[in-house]
């Protein structure tokens, strides 16, 4: 199954929101970062391409039509590549004050240690594929920022003005369906993984985990 959709926005813009949409308007799974709890043999193949090693993504991604959310965010460029007729979603917020306000507060908390503990390998590799495609620092504020505008411009600048779609949450159903040329669905644009519902997660691991295969 080829790739439909490219999510290049990072965690904390609405990204598991855009996997339920996006799974209702494509009816195939769309890669996020939870996927790596059903697939943990996922994350040596996402640790070896964050240290710059050839992957097999078409084999990593098969059965999915679209992706969303870090780490594949990053591999964007490689992704469409591979996909050229794909659709490159870039979701944001509305300035990255609000954007850090958001991470900083769930997936760069410092709460994230206990998830790191509890999935040692995974934090290895979310280590690898940040510090050499987003930042090192992510709790640093400076420097998360910076990457987080270099990231978005890259895309902007990189991706033809007539396969990007540029989404911030509040947009709903009608950019996405607009680009893909599909109908807008009945029910409401989904909004999911709320700041309370992560940090729960974070303080919590286990409950995390317990949604594996």
């Amino acid at each position: 199954m080829a790739l439909q959709v490219i999510g290049a926005g990072v965690g904390r813009t609405g990204t598991l929101s855009l996997k339920s949409a996006l799974e209702t308007l494509l009816g195939a799974p769309c890669y996020h970062m939870a996927e790596l709890i059903a697939h943990p043999e996922h994350i040596e193949v996402w640790h070896a391409a964050g240290t710059g090693a050839d992957v097999d993504w078409g084999a990593l991604l098969a059965g999915y039509a679209a992706t969303s959310d870090f780490p594949a965010c990053l591999f964007w460029r490689e992704l469409l590549e591979l996909h050229p007729d794909a659709v490159v979603l870039l979701s944001t917020r509305s300035d990255a004050e609000l954007w850090w306000e958001s991470a900083s507060h769930t997936i760069f908390s410092p709460e994230l240690d206990a998830l790191a503990a509890a999935m040692p390998e995974w934090w290895v590799m979310w280590q690898a594929v940040s510090g050499t495609r987003f930042t090192e620092h992510i709790r640093d504020e400076a420097s998360a920022k910076a990457a987080y505008a270099r990231h978005n411009a890259d895309v902007r600048a990189s991706v033809p003005p007539s396969q990007l779609i540029d989404w911030q949450p509040s947009d709903g159903w009608g950019p996405i369906c607009e680009r893909l040329g599909l109908a807008v669905p009945a029910g409401p644009f989904p909004h999911v993984n709320t700041r309370a519902e992560t940090r729960a997660v974070l303080a919590d691991p286990s409950s995390f985990l317990s949604q594996g295969p």
